[in-house]
């Protein structure tokens, strides 16, 4: 079974190749591969000392951060290597200061793994929630170096699994420990012989409670707001917006500010000509009164974060596509009561505060509508929803204390 998956990743990789000539982000996936080695040669030497992390996208990173942020206090004479997958990972935190060495993880040959792990020699290595490269695991295991999986979610259906997943099972032998979400994780390794594990939950939780401790203050949001009641519309998609827009070009005496996933000029020109109240964006916003605008459209990225800081409820997008619920324990974190929209249950945290009633789910334009005018127009009910979603995120905290004493026996 490694000699087809072998051949089925050297066919992808063909594949991959040809897309890339039509898609701007495929050519991002494999032009930024090419330089990988050559970059592991100039930035490490055979005497340094490294320590792997490797994360497949954005949501992944801020998962191992803080695990990152530990390891690198307490082994400061190690060199931080950080890897990703995607491009959507990559090209956001390639000059993080979390780490020395920030490169695209080649794709999962075992030329590549070994050539890799030759240049990067790891002493320690750690994985982030559920991507295995087999190739890679092999040579890591090969070389004895001390490998981790954090923040780790498994699911029955995984190859782990099945009958012919042989060779996967085998790859996870190079894993010293694994530190997992849920019981329902452990358990499911220990169905395959994995004894080796510990229910230390979601590092994330630990991640957005540190935003609580930074300066989150943005002086222009605070103009626009100007004292009063604001709603805070993050990661949104079109499907989404269109629910929501309706309320907004009906609402009175509120502010609303609006963050998109896609930025780009058409997308923001297309929302902005949906709202009837008056507009600004970010890019227009200088030498503005702010606080004689209704609507803040936030065309960039990188502050939403702190924006959340300052809503009295937020909607978070993701829920009404299948690319997936937007990131919901940031709002929470300051105690932001939120709205999802109901494709949800691929992400336990949401289901979990679902249940608790900090996060409310919406089907539809009515459901956002009413939603969204119980939420702005009585306080207690905001408050009290706002109050769960705090209370959730900081009882779910411990996972990267858990780990690091892990770690040192």
């Amino acid at each position: 079974m490694l000699f087809l998956y072998n051949l089925l990743t050297y066919a992808a990789m063909g594949a991959i190749k040809i897309i890339a000539l039509f898609s701007p982000k495929i050519k991002l996936f494999v032009n930024g591969r090419k330089p990988v080695f050559e970059i592991l040669k100039q930035k490490i030497s055979p005497n340094d000392k490294v320590i792997w992390f490797h994360a497949a996208s954005l949501g992944e990173f801020e998962q191992g951060l803080p695990v990152m942020e530990r390891i690198r206090e307490r082994h400061p004479q190690h060199k931080i290597l950080l890897t990703f997958f995607s491009p959507s990972g990559y090209e956001v935190r390639k000059n993080t200061p979390a780490a020395d060495v920030v490169v695209y993880l080649p794709m999962d040959t075992k030329a590549n793994a070994e050539r890799f792990i030759q240049l990067a020699h790891p002493d320690m290595v750690f994985f982030i929630k559920y991507e295995f490269w087999p190739n890679y695991l092999n040579a890591v295991r090969k070389r004895n170096s001390e490998a981790y999986l954090i923040s780790g979610l498994f699911r029955e259906k995984q190859v782990f699994f099945k009958w012919y997943g042989g060779f996967y099972r085998e790859a996870l032998k190079a894993f010293r420990h694994f530190f997992v979400q849920y019981e329902s994780s452990k358990q499911l390794l220990h169905n395959i012989g994995f004894t080796n594990v510990t229910v230390s939950g979601d590092t994330r939780y630990d991640r957005v409670s540190k935003i609580l401790e930074r300066d989150n203050s943005l002086p222009f949001i605070e103009q626009f707001i100007n004292g009063k009641t604001t709603l805070v519309f993050g990661s949104s998609w079109p499907k989404g917006e269109a629910m929501f827009t309706g309320f907004i070009n009906k609402s009175a005496d509120i502010k609303c500010i609006i963050a998109p996933h896609t930025v780009g000029e058409s997308h923001i020109a297309e929302l902005k000509s949906s709202i009837t109240k008056k507009t600004v964006l970010f890019s227009e916003m200088e030498g503005k009164d702010l606080s004689a605008y209704e609507v803040f459209i936030v065309d960039t990225i990188g502050i939403l974060g702190k924006i959340y800081s300052y809503a009295d409820a937020a909607y978070v997008g993701g829920g009404f596509g299948t690319a997936g619920l937007h990131n919901i324990l940031e709002p929470a974190a300051f105690g932001v009561p939120i709205v999802i929209g109901p494709n949800h249950g691929r992400f336990p945290e949401a289901v979990a505060l679902v249940n608790l009633g900090g996060c409310l789910v919406v089907h539809n334009r009515e459901d956002m509508e009413n939603t969204l005018t119980k939420l702005v127009y009585d306080a207690a009910y905001r408050a009290e929803c706002g109050h769960i979603a705090g209370t959730f995120v900081h009882m779910n905290r411990g996972a990267v204390d858990t780990i690091m004493n892990k770690i040192a026996q």
